[in-house]
């Protein structure tokens, strides 16, 4: 059994403090949780749902047809996360974390109130999130996610506010990212008790997670990753001065962690060609050229740990984690370029068991890949142009 976190302190930087503390008591757990066959019953049960964003709204499909089941009206920029159980996604707003109840295609009133909200991170049993504009982290069960209320919560309060993220480890320690609005520097770990046990300020810009096979933790640094593993941390050096890693996919499957890699720190906009693989095991930091440019929403993992990356050239390439060497590339799209603003479409990829879900905005198409095989299973065109991609996770 998981212990709940309780109230807790930790200095950090001289007089700043941190807070752990637990939410709701049982008798409010229960009050609050209620069951999903006494809620309204949806319109929709939507198969192995997929949901994309487009401006103005969000389509929830079917993942085994690509049909569009729902199209559900919502303005401003929204971003999308797997909540990390089979029915829900969580859509990022300006009022926080939305909860969309995807088999249902019903987007519900329950949403964990974030100012400016981030990170979603799935490891393990939780999901954890992390609100930019306070520093605030919420950790919850989402396996207890149902209706319009939310789940019971633990929260954590960052010393400062910044653009951060947290992991809880199988242990239930927390890692959390250290920084504030002008810098960040790194991650210190905290145990049940808020007591502060590994911590490195040796990570400049720290940026996104990934856990590898074993409940390692890699963080991202504009000079190489931090490693966070049996109990301390370890830093990986960039082969070159400036080599930023802020983007990361891990796999249970594997000890590797696959990674960005930007070298030009001056760059508009760098259009990487090479990947970083990052072996947890040793400790080493390898670059795997690709021939061709990709973009963040480009990185995912294969059922057996395999290192996919969506080029530019529309093709899916997938790496050998362990050998780092591209051992198939598979043609998928036609050729493309990553616009300059980030919250422009461009294609993105969601892996759920043996398939690439691959998305085309020139073309409003939405593409099913077999990863092993490389056959294209389902094509589809959308009424809208997608832009952020997700779903539930596998059965």
């Amino acid at each position: 059994m998981r212990t709940k976190r309780i109230t807790g302190g930790i200095s950090l930087l001289a007089a700043s403090a941190l807070v752990l503390t637990a939410c709701g008591s049982d008798d409010t757990d229960k009050e609050e949780t209620q069951p999903r066959d006494e809620q309204s019953a949806p319109a929709h049960e939507v198969a192995e749902p997929l949901v994309t964003t487009y401006d103005g709204g969000l389509l929830v499909l079917d993942g085994t047809t690509l049909e569009v089941i729902e199209d559900i009206p919502l303005e401003g920029f929204n971003r999308l996360n797997a909540a990390g159980d089979e029915r829900h996604v969580l859509v990022s707003t300006s009022a926080g974390f939305q909860v969309l109840d995807a088999v249902g295609a019903q987007l519900t009133e329950a949403t964990f109130a974030a100012e400016k909200p981030g990170h979603v991170v799935r490891h393990g049993d939780r999901t954890v999130l992390f609100a930019d504009g306070t520093g605030e982290v919420t950790l919850f069960d989402p396996h207890e996610l149902g209706g319009s209320a939310l789940p019971a919560t633990d929260t954590y309060q960052a010393a400062e506010a910044h653009h951060g993220v947290a992991v809880e480890l199988e242990s239930g320690d927390l890692l959390v990212t250290l920084g504030n609005e002008e810098s960040r520097v790194g991650a210190m770990v905290l145990d049940a008790d808020g007591e502060e046990i590994a911590r490195s300020e040796e990570c400049p810009g720290v940026h996104g997670e990934a856990a590898a096979k074993g409940d390692v933790i890699v963080i991202g640094c504009e000079n190489g990753v931090l490693v966070y593993k049996d109990g301390s941390f370890t830093k990986v050096d960039s082969p070159t001065d400036y080599g930023r890693i802020g983007n990361q996919a891990g796999s249970d499957e594997s000890t590797v962690v696959l990674g960005d890699y930007k070298q030009d720190k001056d760059a508009e906009l760098e259009r990487p060609e090479q990947v970083s693989l990052i072996d947890t095991a040793d400790g080493s930091l390898t670059l795997v050229d690709l021939g061709t440019s990709y973009t963040f929403r480009s990185l995912a993992r294969g059922p057996h740990g395999e290192a996919l990356v969506f080029g530019t050239d529309g093709q899916l390439h997938v790496i050998d984690p362990e050998a780092g060497e591209v051992t198939n590339s598979i043609p998928v799209t036609d050729a493309w370029e990553e616009p300059l603003e980030w919250q422009q479409p461009r294609p993105a990829v969601f892996v759920r068991d043996h398939t690439a879900f691959i998305t085309e905005p020139a073309t409003k198409e939405l593409h099913a890949v077999d990863i092993e095989s490389g056959e294209i299973l389902t094509s589809v065109t959308l009424p809208q142009v997608p832009n952020e991609l997700s779903g539930v996770l596998a059965h």
